[in-house]
């Protein structure tokens, strides 16, 4: 049996499993599991799950892979327990302001709201996995594990982050997103609005110490462009980190979500990667098989292609990416997404110089954590357990 195969004998599928961390990979991770009929524990050390968000909308991306997400997750053993609206069309913005089109011939992403609200990603996993006979222990730390375990707590740093509002609305249901430095460095700025309800905010790649100045312009970009009004504004914001690890193991046990890095690089979309990584963790489990093996078979070639268009999404700056809108505009999006997420000639040749640049995190020299109000000092830097 391979090294990092867990055993699955009689006695070690009597053993309980413990996650840590209940977040979409964990609480997904303990589905599989529990529906295979082992026995699990999930150990959470907030009150309730989605404690990191805010009832922000955010999306379930469609492109990464060859099958609808729901449909993945679906067979998988994950149900579609939670609030998810299928956005096919929206409207994208350069650095000059100029609006573009973008359509695709199936769901380009699923939005989802983040949180412990009912209707919510992480409350309809939680309610999905007490059905199926889940143990979980809120306001519990995992000081020590015995036996089988996985561990899925969350981002270690912050590579990225996202801050702005989320609001009530009167306007009518839309998807906007605009790729300029001055709105978020490196990043892009979004605004989504659902059924009276929406989520605005700049997605910063560097600059975090000038996050209040970014929110601020993103605020005044959608006002003037959608006509937009936001009525009784809550700030929020959240951060993520980016990695490929060595092996997202830890003690013998699987690493899975952002704890191992899983996320891509480009645009920061990681739920779909943390919920297959958390059915991947459970399969090596059931099955006895090698975990290693399961997520760079499955992952890693998404990782890689991801810190390679990072690198040239970097290199390209405002003008560049005013080139690719107009070629996706042009385009079957859906399509044009799904190769921009696959391994190309191109992205292989650039990996090597791309892995070097980002061997480390993408750490923000502006975010020194002295006087600097960004998302990440203000909740991370010494919050994160």
């Amino acid at each position: 049996m391979a090294g990092n195969a867990p055993s699955n004998d009689l006695k070690s599928r009597s053993d309980p499993i413990t996650i840590v961390g209940a977040g979409p990979a964990g609480l997904a991770c303990a589905i599989i599991l529990a529906r295979a009929g082992r026995k699990v524990i999930v150990r959470e050390w907030h009150k309730t799950v989605g404690s990191r968000f805010h009832g922000d909308y955010q999306g379930l991306e469609n492109w990464s892979g060859k099958r609808d997400v729901l449909e993945e997750l679906n067979e998988a053993g994950i149900e579609t327990s939670f609030n998810a609206h299928p956005v096919c069309d929206g409207t994208a913005y350069d650095y000059r302001g100029e609006a573009y089109p973008i359509t695709g011939d199936r769901t380009l992403y699923y939005l989802v709201q983040r949180g412990g609200q009912e209707g919510s990603l992480e409350q309809g996993l939680l309610e999905q996995a007490v059905s199926v006979g889940v143990d979980i222990r809120f306001g519990e730390r995992a000081t020590s594990i015995k036996g089988p375990a996985v561990s899925a707590i969350g981002p270690r740093s912050a590579d990225a982050i996202a801050a702005g509002y989320i609001f009530e609305t009167g306007e009518a249901d839309s998807n906007h997103i605009a790729f300029d430095n001055k709105l978020a460095p490196h990043g892009y700025a979004y605004l989504l609005v659902h059924n009276g309800q929406g989520t605005l905010a700049s997605c910063m790649f560097s600059g975090f110490k000038n996050q209040a100045m970014h929110v601020a312009r993103s605020v005044k970009f959608f006002e003037d462009k959608t006509g937009l009004k936001m009525n009784s504004p809550r700030p929020f914001g959240g951060f993520g980190n980016f990695r490929i690890p060595n092996t997202a193991m830890q003690g013998g046990h699987p690493l899975i979500g952002e704890q191992a890095g899983f996320q891509d690089m480009l645009a920061g979309f990681g739920m779909r990667y943390a919920l297959r990584s958390g059915i991947l963790a459970a399969q090596s489990l059931i099955e006895g098989s090698d975990y290693i093996r399961l997520w760079r078979a499955q992952l890693l070639p998404l990782l890689k292609t991801g810190i390679s268009n990072r690198f040239l999404y970097n290199a390209a700056g405002d003008r560049g990416a005013r080139l690719a809108l107009q070629d996706i505009s042009r385009s079957n999006a859906s399509a044009r997404l799904h190769r921009l997420y696959q391994p190309s000639l191109l992205t292989k040749i650039i990996f090597p110089l791309a892995r070097r640049q980002f061997r480390h995190p993408l750490h923000d020299p502006s975010c020194d954590h002295i006087a600097c109000q960004c998302v990440w000092c203000e909740h991370g830097v010494g919050h994160v357990i």
